[in-house]
C-alpha cells in the first residue's frame, strides 16, 4: 500500500501542484512574520542592551495617553551631583532627550522622518555606550552649532555648513551643522539631531539647570540591581522612576512591540486567510482525485486492501503533500522575511539580513500549520474513499457525490445557520458594545459555517438564475455550461466557497467603513463650528509660537486653543480610569457645537470643574454636582465637579474614554508647560474665509508640521484615515481571490480530466475548439459569479450588524457602497474568464479520438 501511496503521489503531482501553492502561501506568511518578529526583537533587544546606562533616573509619569499633551516632564540637573554622592556611583550625567520638535531646512521642509519615527533633539555626551561616533566635523559648542545624524543627512541631502531650524516647545531657534554622527548600531528609523549641554537646556526645556532624567553608571562590584536600591533608599520611588538597564530594555522593546505586534497580526492574518481559503481547495482538490480514481481504488479494495489501508493511503498522500508546501513555504517565509527587512531599510530602520533569527519556534510552525491543514483538509475525502466498494472495480463510477442526497447538510447547516442568524439579531439588538461585539463575532463565524456547510444546496437555485440568460446568449455551448456547473453541487459549492470567504470580508467592511465616514461626515458637519482648524497632520501637539504667529495673522478673528493631557479619573463606582482629557478656552460655543443634556459650555469650562459623556456618566454613577477625583502626570491631582453632561453621540473629539474636558485654566494649572494640539479659527468680520486661508497658510509656511484644514479637509483626514483599514481588507480580498484563481483553475483542470471521453464525443459530433473553450469559460464565470452573490450578501449581512455596533458609539449613519459591490460582481466574472483559460485551452487541444478511447 505504501509502495502504490507513492506512486499514485508522483502521478498525481501535476494535479496537486496547484494545492501545494495555498499551504505554501499559508506557511510563507506565518513563518514570514515569525522570522520577522524575531529578528527585529533580538536586533533591538542587543541595541537596547548595549546603550542603556547601568541605572536611570527619570520623572515618574504613571500616565499614559495615545494624545500626548507636549508637557515635557524634567527632574533638576543638581540631581546628579546627588546621585553620584551615593556609595557605589562611579559617574552620573543629565541628560536632555525631547521628541516634541521639528527640525526645517532652508526650504522650510522637515528633515525628519516621514514613517512615524521621531525625531529627538539631545544633548552631545559620549560614552562607551553611545549608540553613534562622530565621523565627520566636531563636537557641537554654543548655541548655534549641532550634529546630525548620518542618515537623516544622507536622505535629506543635509551637509556640514547647511543651516536648519529646531521648532522647539520654547520656540524657534536655528543652528549650523558642524558636525555627522553615525550610528554604530543598529538605526531605529529616528532622526537626531545633538546640541551641547547648556544649549540643549535652555533651547529644548526652557531653562538652564533642568534635565529629562540622570544616566548614572556603577562602580566596579556593583550590581545594577543593588545600585538601584541604594539610590531608591536616597531619592525614594513617589517622585521618581528608577530602571537598571536590563529593565529600560525591557521597557523600551515593550514599546517597540505594538509596533511589531501589527506587522506580526496583519501577516498572521494574511496567513488565516490561506489557511482558510486553503482548505476548500484541498478537500476539492481530493474529492475530484478520488473520484477520479473510484476504479484504481476499487481495483485496491478487490486485491485485499481494507478500508482502513484505503483512507491511510489518502491521508499519507497530503501528508507528503503538505510536507512538501510546508518545506516549500518555509524556504518562502525566509524569503519574505528577508524582503520586510529590506523594506524597514527604507523606512530608515536599518536591520541586517544576514542577522536573520530562525528560531525552533519558527519550522515546528510552519510543518504544524502546513502538515496539519493538508491532513485536516483531507480527512473528509479519506473516510470517502474508504467506503469505495470492491465492485466499483467493475463499473465507471464514481463517488464525488453525484446525485447523492444532501439532507445532512441541509439539517446541519439549518441548525448552524439558525444559531448565526439569532446572534446576529441579538448583536443588532443588544444596548451594550461588548455585548454586541461578542454576538458578531459568533454570528459571523456561524453563518460563514452554515453558508459553507449548505452552500450546495443553493447551487441549482442560484446558478439557474444567473445562468438563465447563457441559452439565449450562446445556444447550447451556454446550456451545457450552466448544466456543467449544476452537475456537482457539491464540487461547485466547495469552489465557489473560496472565493466567497474573501468577498463576504471585503463586502462587511466595505459597508463598516462606509457608514463610518457618513457618520464622521454628519458629526463633523454637526459640531465643526469653526471656519479653519490648525493642527498637526498627526495630531501631536506644536510650539507656542505657532498660536502667536495665527493670532497675528490678518484677518484672524477668534482663536480658540484646544490641549490633550493623560488623565486617571476616580470615579463613584470604585472605578479608576485612564483616559485622555481635553482642555479649551473661553467661546468654545463659538467655534464648535456640543450638545448638552445638563449644563452648559459656561459651566463645563469653569474653574474646578468638567464636563463629562452622558453615558459615560451613567454607566459609573456620577451625576451632576458629583466631584470626581482627576490624577494629572507628575502626581498632581485635582477635585473637579461634573458641571456638564453632554451627548455628542460617542464623539468624543479622538476616541477617548468618557468624553471629558475642561476649561483652559485647569489645564495650564495642573499640566503646566504644555502645547496646544488643535487651534479653531474663525474669520474676523469682514473677512473672506478664503483670503484667511491664504494669510494663514503663508503663516504657517515655516512650520511644516501643521496644516490649515477646513471643513472639507477635516473629512478627507477621516476618510484617508478610514481608507487604511480597507487597504489592508483589500490586500486580504486580493489574497483570498489569488487562491481562489487557483482553486477554480484546478477545479476546470481536474474536471477535464474527468470529462476526458465526453469531451470527445462532445467533439466527434462536431463542437468546435472555440466553443469548448467558450463553454468552459462560461462554467467558470458561473461559478465565480456565484461565489460573488454568496459571499456579498454575507458580507452585507455583516456589514449591517458591524454598523448596529458602530451606532452604540454614536456612528449611526448606513451606507452601502453600491459601486464596489458592483465592481466586485464583475471582476469576479473577469476572475472566471481568467481561470479558466489554461484549462479551455488544454480541453480545446485533445485529439479526439485519444479523448474517445480514454478510460
Amino acid at each position: 500500500m505504501l509502495k502504490a501511496t507513492l506512486r499514485s503521489f508522483l502521478a498525481h503531482k501535476g494535479r496537486l501542484l496547484l494545492s501545494a501553492l495555498a499551504v505554501v502561501l499559508s506557511v510563507a506568511f506565518v513563518a514570514g512574520s515569525l522570522i520577522f518578529s524575531d529578528t527585529v526583537t533580538r536586533t533591538f533587544d542587543r541595541l537596547f542592551a548595549s546603550t542603556s546606562a547601568d541605572v536611570t533616573v527619570a520623572p515618574r509619569n504613571d500616565l499614559k495617553s495615545q494624545i500626548p499633551s507636549g508637557a515635557t516632564q524634567t527632574v533638576p540637573a543638581s540631581l546628579a551631583d546627588r546621585v553620584a554622592r551615593i556609595d557605589g556611583v562611579a559617574s552620573t550625567h543629565g541628560d536632555v532627550s525631547v521628541e516634541n520638535i521639528t527640525v526645517v531646512d532652508r526650504e522650510n521642509k522637515s528633515v525628519g522622518p516621514t514613517t512615524g519615527a521621531p525625531t529627538i533633539a539631545t544633548d552631545w555626551y559620549l560614552t562607551d555606550r553611545s549608540p553613534v561616533k562622530l565621523t565627520s566635523g566636531h563636537a557641537p559648542e554654543g548655541s548655534g552649532e549641532a550634529l546630525l545624524d548620518a542618515d537623516t543627512a544622507k536622505n535629506k541631502h543635509v551637509k556640514i555648513g547647511d543651516t536648519l531650524t529646531v521648532l522647539a516647545q520654547p520656540g524657534s531657534f536655528k543652528v549650523r551643522v558642524v558636525g555627522i554622527a553615525t550610528f554604530t548600531t543598529t538605526n531605529p528609523g529616528a532622526a537626531l539631531v545633538f546640541l551641547d549641554t547648556p544649549t540643549a537646556q535652555t533651547k529644548l526645556l526652557g531653562k538652564p539647570g533642568l534635565a529629562t532624567g540622570i544616566s548614572v553608571t556603577a562602580a566596579q562590584g556593583v550590581s545594577d540591581a543593588q545600585l538601584k536600591q541604594r539610590i531608591a533608599g536616597e531619592l525614594g520611588t513617589r517622585a521618581y522612576d528608577l530602571k537598571t538597564a536590563d529593565e529600560q530594555a525591557e521597557s523600551a522593546a515593550d514599546q517597540l512591540g505594538g509596533f511589531l505586534d501589527v506587522i506580526k497580526y496583519v501577516m498572521l492574518g494574511f496567513a488565516g486567510i490561506s489557511v482558510l481559503v486553503g482548505i476548500f481547495l484541498i478537500v476539492n482538490t481530493f474529492s475530484m482525485l478520488i473520484a477520479q480514481r473510484t476504479r484504481e481504488l476499487g481495483l485496491l479494495r478487490a486485491l485485499g486492501a481494507d478500508r482502513r489501508q484505503v483512507r491511510r493511503s489518502v491521508l499519507t498522500e497530503a501528508t507528503l503533500l503538505g510536507v512538501v508546501g510546508s518545506t516549500l513555504g518555509l524556504a518562502a517565509g525566509i524569503g519574505l522575511a528577508a524582503g520586510l527587512i529590506e523594506l524597514m531599510g527604507l523606512f530608515g530602520m536599518n536591520l541586517k539580513s544576514t542577522e536573520m533569527v530562525i528560531g525552533w519556534v519558527t519550522p515546528v510552525a510552519a510543518y504544524v500549520v502546513g502538515v496539519g491543514v493538508t491532513f485536516v483538509a483531507a480527512y473528509l475525502p479519506a473516510r470517502r474513499a474508504a467506503t469505495v466498494s470492491p465492485m466499483a472495480a467493475l463499473a465507471d463510477a464514481e463517488i464525488a457525490g453525484v446525485g447523492r442526497p444532501l439532507k445532512t447538510r441541509a439539517v446541519v447547516g439549518s441548525v448552524v445557520g439558525v444559531a448565526g442568524a439569532a446572534a446576529l439579531v441579538g448583536c443588532a439588538t443588544a444596548t451594550k458594545t461588548a455585548s454586541a461585539a461578542s454576538l458578531l463575532g459568533l454570528g459571523v463565524v456561524l453563518t460563514l459555517l452554515a453558508t459553507v456547510i449548505a452552500g450546495p444546496l443553493l447551487v441549482r437555485p442560484v446558478i439557474r438564475v444567473l445562468g438563465a440568460a447563457f441559452p439565449a446568449l450562446f445556444g447550447t455551448v451556454g446550456r451545457m455550461s450552466q448544466r456543467n456547473a449544476l452537475r456537482n453541487p457539491r464540487r461547485t459549492g466547495a469552489t465557489a466557497a473560496a472565493l466567497m470567504v474573501g468577498l463576504a470580508l471585503v463586502g462587511g467592511m466595505s459597508v463598516a467603513s462606509a457608514s463610518m465616514s457618513k457618520s464622521f461626515d454628519q458629526q463633523i458637519d454637526k459640531t465643526l463650528g469653526a471656519d479653519y482648524v490648525v493642527q498637526n497632520s498627526n495630531f501631536m501637539p506644536f510650539p507656542q509660537e505657532i498660536t502667536e504667529k495665527v493670532k497675528a495673522t490678518d484677518g484672524t478673528g477668534l482663536v480658540v486653543r484646544q490641549r490633550f493631557s493623560a488623565v486617571a479619573v476616580r470615579l463613584p463606582d470604585g472605578k479608576r480610569i485612564e483616559t485622555t482629557a481635553a482642555g479649551y478656552e473661553a467661546r468654545l460655543d463659538d467655534v464648535a457645537h456640543i450638545t448638552y443634556t445638563q449644563g452648559d459650555t459656561a459651566a463645563a469650562l469653569a474653574d474646578g470643574a468638567l464636563a463629562m459623556d452622558a453615558d459615560f456618566a451613567k454607566d459609573h454613577g456620577v451625576r451632576i454636582g458629583s466631584t470626581v477625583r482627576v490624577e494629572f502626570p507628575a502626581g498632581r491631582t485635582a477635585e473637579l465637579k461634573v458641571a456638564a453632561l453632554t451627548d455628542q453621540e460617542g464623539s468624543d473629539g479622538f476616541g477617548t474614554q468618557g468624553g471629558l474636558y475642561f476649561g483652559f485654566p485647569t489645564m495650564e494649572k495642573y499640566v503646566p508647560g504644555g502645547q496646544d494640539s488643535a487651534l479653531y479659527v474663525n474669520a474676523a468680520p469682514g473677512t473672506d474665509a478664503g483670503q484667511l486661508r491664504a494669510a494663514l497658510e503663508k503663516t504657517l509656511d515655516p512650520y511644516p508640521q501643521v496644516q490649515v484644514r477646513n471643513l472639507a479637509d477635516y473629512k478627507k483626514l477621516i476618510h484617508d484615515q478610514i481608507a487604511v483599514l480597507l487597504y489592508l481588507v483589500y490586500a486580504l480580498l486580493g489574497l483570498a481571490i489569488v487562491i481562489a484563481v487557483l482553486g477554480v483553475v484546478n477545479t476546470l483542470a481536474l474536471s477535464v480530466v474527468e470529462r476526458t471521453r465526453e469531451i470527445g464525443l462532445l467533439r466527434a459530433i462536431g463542437l468546435g475548439r472555440r466553443q469548448l473553450r467558450r463553454m468552459i469559460r462560461l462554467e467558470s464565470v458561473v461559478i465565480a459569479v456565484f461565489g460573488a452573490v454568496l459571499g456579498l450578501a454575507l458580507g452585507l449581512i455583516w456589514g449591517l450588524c458591524v454598523q448596529q455596533v458602530l451606532a452604540l458609539q454614536g456612528m449611526t449613519a448606513l451606507a452601502i457602497p453600491w459601486t464596489t459591490i458592483v465592481a466586485v460582481v464583475v471582476g469576479s466574472a473577469i476572475v472566471g474568464i481568467v481561470a479558466a483559460l489554461l484549462p479551455a485551452l488544454r480541453a480545446s487541444r485533445m485529439n479526439v479520438l485519444a479523448a474517445i478511447a480514454h478510460e
